[in-house]
């Protein structure tokens, strides 16, 4: 009976302290409803409302039909329309839209000569007899996405036309760009950069104030002519070196073992890597500035670990996400910066087409430390 007592006093202690230590109580509620919610919302395999760009250099009303009825199926949305083929490609590089179809001028005689419709003639020849009726430009680096557009390869044209199908032919050409063999590597090695810069640079500075305390270092700083926003500095700089060389691990092995190579300028590739491993140390100090404690700051780091794996476009299509869980995607440094390191290394995109993401890290990163500096300045008070 004794030994029981001492054990319920011991579960007493523990309570009464889980229910102080207000962070720990709310991670042990958050963390199950957030995963729920993040599986829930991100976990899409029924790829729908893909943006897609439309270059008709038809200009009929049988293309504008045409047009209308691949948007009914709800596997596109057409949120561009250009002039030109080269424009579109640029929309391809920019990340601006994932595919784009091409309805050619000669459509209305690609449709008259189609056996698809069973409207060609048995004697029918020349240049436009049983072509496909316009072509698909795909972004490939994402399966998912890929798979999702080529599922409208072969969609019948038949209730539009209402004739009868005589035999199958494609309705449309598809051709995929930056991943060609549809490669899960190819998407997923990009990608990880931004998945292990964003739990390393994050977990290694949410608990670097905390560790000063925990040390007995703080009275020593306070002491000091050190400035917050200087200390902020001074304790993310190192982690920068660290966080490139974790970049050229990844990519480098990638290279080597799975043969992803960089297209794109690896200057430009820098330049959006340090702006993310800022942004993400600055988030890293701001949680440091609220833990009161090293595993605080680490059951911190899950709360933007987790949203950044699944909502960042990492592991599942961004564009295949309903609108609540896009915004909040919109917020993470990694859905930017995942966006931006698959442009380069896949696309060869150039600052232009990255300049968003760049002007949106590098305003994160100012706040950051500002709030951070802030914070810091409180504590000490």
């Amino acid at each position: 009976m004794k030994s029981l007592r001492r054990i319920l006093a011991i579960l007493r202690k523990e309570l009464v302290q889980l229910r102080r230590d207000r962070t720990t109580f709310a991670m042990v509620v958050m963390i199950p409803f957030i995963q729920l919610i993040l599986f829930g919302y991100a976990i899409n395999t029924n790829l729908r409302h893909v943006p897609v760009a439309v270059v008709d250099q038809s200009r009929t009303g049988l293309s504008r039909a045409l047009i209308q009825m691949v948007e009914a199926t709800q596997v596109v949305d057409v949120t561009m329309r250009l002039a030109t083929v080269a424009e579109a490609k640029r929309a391809l590089v920019a990340s601006q839209v994932r595919a784009v179809l091409i309805l050619p001028p000669d459509l209305p005689g690609r449709v008259a000569r189609s056996p698809a419709l069973g409207l060609a003639p048995p004697a029918a020849t020349g240049a436009s007899a049983g072509r496909p009726v316009g072509q698909w430009l795909v972004d490939s680096s994402d399966t998912m996405v890929a798979g999702a557009i080529k599922s409208l390869r072969n969609m019948p044209l038949s209730e539009l036309f209402r004739q009868t199908a005589n035999r199958a032919v494609p309705t449309f050409e598809v051709a995929l760009f930056y991943n060609p063999e549809q490669r899960t590597e190819v998407n997923i090695v990009p990608g990880l950069v931004g998945v292990i810069l964003t739990m390393t640079m994050i977990m290694f500075t949410s608990a670097a104030i905390v560790r000063e305390s925990e040390r007995g270092n703080m009275e020593m700083l306070i002491n000091t002519p050190v400035r917050p926003f200087e200390l902020m500095l001074g304790k993310i700089v190192p982690y920068i070196g660290i966080g490139l060389l974790q970049m050229a691990i990844i990519l480098g092995l990638g290279y080597l073992i799975f043969d992803v190579p960089v297209n794109g300028s690896l200057w430009v590739l820098l330049a959006a890597t340090l702006l993310f491993i800022l942004a993400s140390l600055s988030l890293g100090l701001v949680f440091s500035t609220l833990a009161k404690s090293q595993l605080q700051a680490m059951q911190m780091t899950v709360f933007v670990l987790l949203p950044s794996i699944l909502l960042s476009g990492f592991m599942f299509p961004f564009d295949g996400m309903p609108g609540p869980a896009q915004a909040i995607a919109q917020v993470l440094p990694a859905t930017h910066f995942i966006s931006m390191i698959r442009g380069v290394v896949l696309r060869d995109a150039g600052m232009a087409e990255l300049a968003g993401g760049m002007i949106w890290l590098i305003g994160f990163s100012a706040v950051g430390l500002i709030v951070a500096s802030l914070r810091f300045r409180k504590r000490l008070d």
